[in-house]
C-alpha cells in the first residue's frame, strides 16, 4: 500500500490561495501552522474522493445564517408573547367588565326581589284593608237595604209617619179584629197625638166607625182603666168626647168619622184598623 505525502510548507512563507468559485476574487492572508494545519491528500488504492476543511468564510456565511433564523425565531417568540399577553390581557378587561355587568345585575336583582316583596305585602295588607272594608260596606248596605224594605208599606196600606196603616174590608168583634191585624204582621191602631187622630178619623171616611186598640183592664178595688194594646196608659190629653175616664165594665174603643171616641160591647161588629210600626230614619 501506497500513500503521497505532501512536504510540508515553510512556515515562514506567506501562501495565497486564490479560488475563484469561493472567495469571488476576494484575498485572504492564511498564516498556516505546522502543528495546526496539515494538509494531507490521502487517496486510497481505488482511487477515491479527497477530503478537505472548508474555508472560513463558508463558516463564516452558515453562522450568519443560523444567528438570522435565531433573531427570527426570537422574532416570532417575541410577537408571539405580545400578542398572548395582549389578548390575555383583553380577556380579563372583558372578565372584569362582564363581572361587574354581573354584579350590578345581581345587585338590581336583589333590589327588584325586595322591592318586590314590600310591594307584596303594601299589596297584601291593602287587599285585607279593602276586604274588610267591602265587608263593612256590604253589612251596611245590607242594613239601608232592610231599613229601606222596613220602610216600605205592603201593597194596600198607607203609610203616615213610622207606621203603615190597614183598613180590611170587612166587619168583626173587636177580639177577632186584634187576631187578624196580628196575624198580618201588626196590630189594632194606638193613636198617640192629635195628628196620627185626625189620620185615623180620615181613613174612617171610607167605612164610618172602626175599632181602635184600645180597651178597659180590671184593676184592683172593682174598678176598670182604659189601655192601649202596646199596655201603655190612656193619656188625658188624647182623650175624645163622650168617652168616659174609668168604667165599671168591661169595654172597647172605636172612632168614628169625626175622630170621636166611643166605647162599645165586643158582641158588636165593625170595621177596624191595622198599623204596623216601620223605620222612621236611615
Amino acid at each position: 500500500m501506497s500513500t503521497d505525502i505532501y512536504a510540508k510548507p515553510d512556515l515562514s512563507k506567506k501562501v495565497r490561495y486564490t479560488r475563484k468559485e469561493e472567495w469571488q476574487e476576494n484575498e485572504v492572508d492564511i498564516y498556516e501552522s505546522a502543528d495546526d494545519i496539515g494538509i494531507h491528500h490521502f487517496q486510497s488504492h481505488d482511487g477515491g474522493p479527497q477530503n478537505e476543511k472548508q474555508p472560513p468564510a463558508v463558516q463564516r456565511k452558515q453562522f450568519s445564517s443560523a444567528v438570522f433564523c435565531l433573531g427570527v425565531l426570537c422574532f416570532l417568540m417575541l410577537t408571539a408573547i405580545i400578542l398572548l399577553s395582549t389578548y390575555y390581557i383583553s380577556v380579563t378587561l372583558e372578565k372584569d367588565q362582564l363581572q361587574n355587568r354581573y354584579d350590578k345585575l345581581s345587585n338590581n336583582y336583589t333590589q327588584l326581589q325586595e322591592t318586590a316583596s314590600v310591594n307584596n305585602n303594601q299589596l297584601k295588607s291593602s287587599y285585607e284593608t279593602l276586604s274588610k272594608n267591602h265587608s263593612k260596606l256590604q253589612a251596611e248596605l245590607q242594613k239601608l237595604k232592610d231599613k229601606i224594605e222596613g220602610m216600605r208599606c205592603p201593597d194596600g196600606w198607607t203609610r203616615f209617619g213610622c207606621s203603615c196603616y190597614f183598613i180590611p174590608n170587612e166587619k168583626r168583634t173587636w177580639d177577632e179584629s186584634r187576631a187578624d191585624c196580628q196575624n198580618k204582621g201588626a196590630d189594632l191602631v194606638v193613636i198617640n197625638n192629635k195628628d196620627e187622630n185626625k189620620f185615623v178619623s180620615e181613613l174612617n171616611n171610607m167605612n164610618g166607625e172602626s175599632w181602635i186598640g184600645l180597651k178597659t183592664e180590671w184593676l184592683q178595688g172593682s174598678r176598670y182603666e182604659w189601655k192601649w194594646v202596646d199596655r201603655s196608659p190612656l193619656r188625658e190629653t188624647f182623650r175624645a168626647s163622650g168617652l168616659p175616664a174609668a168604667t165599671q165594665s168591661w169595654y172597647t174603643a172605636y172612632s168614628n168619622q169625626q175622630g170621636q171616641w166611643r166605647q162599645s160591647d165586643d158582641v158588636h161588629t165593625k170595621y177596624y184598623i191595622c198599623e204596623k210600626r216601620v223605620s222612621c230614619i236611615l
